[in-house]
């Protein structure tokens, strides 16, 4: 083998490209919080982008204007991630406005807090059809779409990409938000199987866990001086993340930049998962 030097590779420069350019998304539970953010921020990079909601119009109708403000394609779609007809017919909606689908973001999801023994039935269920079968259905048609139309390299080096918004409580366990907990360990298992089983086919599949985000759904957590100082205890970086930290996660994750990471959690979270507690002594 030659002692030479390998010749340098010089990357060009390109500081107005978008990363998303020419692509089509999906991103759930788009109306508000971390999904209205994700949404807009993958247009400006380039994405059309189909904003999913279940409820609240005319907030979805607000994230396509900002979209289209982008120059992109912007779409609103009812539908309840957790009906499977539902999912059905708003995949096709899609795919017969925009042609085809290169990017789901998993984001719908709902807490329904209780103690444990008194949980209910239908606060376990609602959690775990929403937060994890939502996923799974939303993903399945997805990867269908994904293997029927393949690669198409002019738009990316993947045939499809899937991004499940998971969260630092599929690690750190949560009393008191049991169900909440559950499902999203369970979003981490299925991410990490189908990014298994779906990489031969150039489907790329990885989840984003946000920490403490400000979002209307942790209100409680940030919303008083009070709250915050005793959030900060938990946040080793001292800030409470905003939904455009988790937008820009998820960007990269689904552009080409991020071809070789596959079937990761990628915790977006300030340190919450440093176990901070454990800082000084142990």
């Amino acid at each position: 083998m030659s002692d030479a030097p390998l010749p340098k590779v010089v990357m060009p420069s390109c500081p107005n490209r978008q990363l998303l350019k020419g692509q089509k998304a999906l991103v759930t539970g788009a109306n508000s919080g971390i999904g209205r953010a994700v949404a807009v921020y993958l247009a400006k990079e380039g994405a059309d982008v189909v904003v999913n909601f279940v409820a609240d119009e005319a907030a979805a109708a607000e994230v396509v204007t900002e979209i289209q403000a982008t120059g992109r394609g912007g779409l609103a779609i009812q539908a309840d991630v957790s009906d499977e007809a539902q999912v059905q017919t708003m995949f096709q909606q899609m795919i017969d406005a925009f042609g085809t689908i290169d990017i789901l973001v998993n984001n719908a999801g709902l807490q329904r807090d209780a103690p444990f023994d008194e949980m209910t039935l239908a606060q376990w269920q609602q959690v775990i059809d929403v937060n994890l079968t939502g996923q799974f259905l939303c993903a399945r048609e997805a990867v269908r779409e994904f293997k029927r139309r393949g690669v198409v390299p002019e738009v990316s080096c993947a045939a499809g990409k899937i991004i499940s918004m998971s969260s630092v409580h599929e690690v750190i366990p949560w009393a008191g938000h049991v169900n909440y907990a559950a499902s999203k360990g369970g979003v981490m298992l299925m991410t990490k199987s189908l990014a298994q089983e779906v990489a031969p086919f150039r489907i790329r599949v990885n989840s984003i866990c946000p920490g403490a985000i400000r979002t209307p759904i942790n209100t409680d957590a940030w919303g008083t001086p009070e709250a915050y100082a005793e959030l900060m205890r938990l946040i080793p970086y001292n800030r409470i993340g905003e939904p455009v930290d988790i937008a820009r996660a998820t960007a990269w994750m689904a552009s080409d930049d991020a071809d070789y990471v596959q079937g990761v959690s990628f915790f977006v979270d300030g340190g919450m998962t440093l176990y901070p507690g454990f800082a000084e002594g142990g």
